[in-house]
């Protein structure tokens, strides 16, 4: 009885010592990751384009400007409080029929603060989540398009 799950452990583990030779220790690159990482066919059906503009926080100000949308996700990106604070990343990516804005700040205050926002095209808004990194919180917020 014994046997036979000391096998299945001993293979578990050479399967797991396998993929971590692999790939190094790192996380696999969206090319070894093939079509998982891929946007859908609806993803065509959404125009990223309208996200360009800007977009402002209504409970406190706060701007992103989304200036440019490259074909592979990027996306050229600033945050105001008032002043400009550093995006370090920014990108949109689509999953079924939602496009989702994240944007990672790095900056005096904001040690890796991240937004990570649906763009919902009947109402016009980005609407998610804000992690404010240096008090380790989730805030849900809104972002309206600024008029």
């Amino acid at each position: 009885m014994l046997k036979p799950i000391l096998f299945v452990t001993i293979a578990g583990l050479v399967v797991l010592a396998a993929a971590y030779i692999f790939w190094g220790g790192r996380s696999p690159s969206s090319s070894e990751l093939g079509s998982a990482n891929r946007p859908s066919v609806a993803a065509a059906k959404i125009d990223l384009q309208r996200l360009i503009g800007d977009w402002v926080r209504p409970d406190g100000g706060y701007v992103i400007s989304v200036r440019r949308i490259e074909p592979g996700g990027r996306v050229e990106a600033v945050y105001l409080n008032p002043r400009p604070i550093n995006v370090s990343r920014a990108e949109v990516s689509v999953v079924g029929d939602t496009a989702t804005l994240f944007i990672e700040l790095r900056d005096a205050g904001y040690p890796g603060s991240t937004y990570e926002l649906r763009y919902d095209p009947r109402s016009d808004r980005l609407a998610g989540v804000y992690f404010q990194a240096a008090m380790g919180q989730r805030f849900d917020v809104v972002f309206v398009r600024k008029k």
